[in-house]
């Protein structure tokens, strides 16, 4: 049996590429997913629709899941933009830092109570790789990213000892829709590979299941990680190809800086 059965699960970014596999595959698992997004996802048990970027509606939202039973609340929601940052617009960046940082950090406020009464429970937050090698012309993305990392591991030393665990997991490119076809042909320039969703979503369903503390997915991406921490202007110097080309690519067409 699945340590994940009979669990009640909320999965925000359920009608995404990820969410939509991973509530499927939590629900095989024996859980019982209710799926958060703009739209129902049929992926899951049951459905709560909001925009996380609308502060009254995550208020909202926020003030329901405390209301209910949730024992693992999963965070994989996410807004990508790969451009220039000066062209990213006050609006696209409050929206990027509204959906990937803070939506997790107010629902998380939100089902901690209930969890530290119960002695038990499980925050899961989906970063990215980037969250802990930031990436230029994913400038505000990768910031959010470190903050979801820095909010997990500072919530995971707050609940110490509280029978919480809280999970975060990393993943590199993953082929999915969150892709813009700008993003794709710069993989291509640059030779960059993306990981199988399916692949991702098992390993982010293991991670869960073994309720494991600290997820980065690849091994070269680790490699990177270990060096920014460490030796930041290695990495400069490692990406500053990658750096000519999307240069090159948005001066080549101004107009293709995508969300």
């Amino acid at each position: 049996m699945s340590p994940l059965e009979g669990r009640r699960i909320v999965l925000t970014g359920a009608a995404g590429g990820i969410g939509g596999l991973l509530a499927a595959r939590l629900r095989g698992g024996g859980a019982h997913v209710t799926g958060v997004d703009r739209v129902a996802s049929p992926a899951c048990d049951d459905h709560l629709v909001a925009n996380l970027a609308d502060p009254a509606a995550l208020a909202d939202l926020g003030a329901h899941l405390a209301g209910r039973h949730v024992d693992i609340l999963a965070n994989v929601a996410g807004l990508q933009y790969f451009g220039p940052f000066e062209q990213q617009g006050a609006t696209g960046i409050a929206l990027g830092y509204a959906v990937n940082l803070v939506a997790p950090a107010v629902l998380a406020s939100a089902v901690v109570p209930q969890m530290i009464a119960r002695g038990d429970g499980q925050i899961v937050n989906i970063g990215s790789v980037m969250g802990a090698v930031p990436y230029p012309y994913f400038t505000a993305y990768s910031s959010a990213k470190a903050g979801l990392k820095g909010l997990s591991q500072a919530l995971r030393r707050e609940l110490g000892g509280r029978g919480i665990a809280v999970t975060h997991v990393a993943p590199r490119a993953v082929r999915t829709g969150f892709n813009t076809a700008t993003i794709e042909r710069f993989m291509a320039l640059t030779k960059m590979s993306a990981d199988d969703p399916a692949t991702v979503v098992d390993r982010i369903f293991r991670a869960i299941e073994r309720r494991e503390r600290d997820v980065s997915i690849g091994l070269p991406e680790r490699v990177f990680t270990q060096l920014n921490a460490l030796l930041p202007g290695v990495v400069d110097r490692g990406l500053a190809g990658q750096v000519l080309t999307a240069r090159t690519l948005f001066q080549d067409n101004p107009s293709g800086a995508l969300s």
